[in-house]
């Protein structure tokens, strides 16, 4: 039987100016749909129940009429006091401050802007305090290895070499990787293109990775970002990303939470991974709610070119070499607890190694 990951071509786009500003504009609320309306509205935690969402159904409530409702209009509808009164604040709240799409960080000064919120004065990624990765060893022997170098090697005779290719193109590269990883573990799943919206950032990441805790409950563990050349770019907008993933974890914590657990400080800690890759060059990220670490000043590198056709012995030594990471942080995620005390006590060992 002949194996083949599924390609994500379609899901990726290449940017223009025009485009870009289009995606932006579309993470306003004027253009949520009910449904939409309804996945922002649980994730504020204001503890609505069936009979309010489908009030909200049964009125077409869609963004733009949201915006202009007052707690009268909700009352009216047929929302309790206590509801109509917590969507009124949320329209305030969403008419003082819209969330800002992930793609539209782009310029050097975003770059700068968002490591200053980290306590770093620089728009230099290198400058972004490093941390050694987790590893886990992989036979290059395993049936999903060697699959996986079979896949790159397919892809490089039908496309051709990655150099001066699109971001699609290196998608092809990357998600055949993550899939590999996943491939090796268990408990995870993932999500291209999934919707990710967090207290400040919302839009489309590349790929994010999920911990399945239950039926009803997963968690996102890694997101990733594909990129064609701008790295740099790239990691500023994975680190708005897991921030994001974060603010989402940390909401879902919230309402696991028991009575006696609801004011403790230590439950609102987590942390996810982020990957930056062109499909050559990988970049490992570490994002906690208390700091951020990077891999910029390590080379991670795959040569994706018609040389490996004839010898393929850099590449799986390559490949193997970022799968070992990419297991390894994945495997971090997916075997150790749950409770924020505990990542942070394991975040406090990862960055003390050297």
């Amino acid at each position: 039987v002949t194996h083949f990951y599924p390609s994500q071509t379609s899901l990726y786009k290449t940017y223009t100016m025009s485009s870009l500003e289009t995606e932006y504009e579309s993470y306003f609320v004027e253009n949520w749909d009910t449904d939409t309306l309804i996945l922002h509205l649980n994730e504020q935690n204001l503890k609505l129940d069936d009979d309010d969402l489908g009030i909200l159904r049964n009125e077409k409530i869609v963004g733009l009429s949201f915006l202009d409702m007052t707690k009268d209009d909700f009352k009216e509808c047929g929302f309790k006091i206590g509801p109509a009164t917590l969507l009124a604040k949320e329209v305030q709240a969403l008419k003082e401050k819209p969330k800002r799409s992930f793609s539209s960080y782009r310029p050097l000064t975003d770059l700068k802007d968002v490591l200053k919120k980290y306590g770093i004065d620089s728009n230099d990624i290198t400058r972004i305090p490093q941390f050694v990765p987790a590893t886990h060893p992989i036979d290059e022997n395993t049936p999903e290895f060697k699959l996986c170098i079979d896949d790159i090697l397919r892809r490089i005779r039908n496309m051709g070499p990655v150099v001066d290719s699109n971001e699609a193109m290196r998608c092809e590269y990357i998600s055949t990787i993550l899939h590999t990883a996943l491939s090796l573990l268990e408990g995870l799943v993932i999500r291209p293109q999934m919707e990710v919206s967090g207290k400040e950032n919302a839009g489309r990441v590349d790929y994010a990775i999920k911990k399945i805790i239950s039926e009803m409950l997963e968690e996102i563990v890694c997101i990733t970002e594909g990129k064609q050349n701008q790295a740099t770019i790239g990691v500023c907008q994975n680190l708005v990303q897991c921030r994001s993933a974060c603010d989402v974890n940390l909401d879902m914590l919230k309402k696991k939470r028991k009575a006696d657990e609801a004011f403790d400080p230590d439950y609102d800690y987590d942390y996810v991974y982020g990957i930056v890759s062109t499909g050559t060059d990988w970049y490992f990220i570490l994002h906690s709610t208390e700091g951020i670490y990077c891999t910029s000043r390590t080379e991670y590198r795959i040569s994706l070119t018609e040389e490996a056709l004839e010898d393929s012995t850099d590449l799986r030594k390559n490949v193997k070499r970022i799968l070992e990471v990419i297991v390894g942080l994945l495997k971090d995620r997916i075997v150790g607890s749950e409770k924020p005390a505990t990542k942070k006590r394991r975040v406090e060992e990862i960055i003390r190694k050297k």
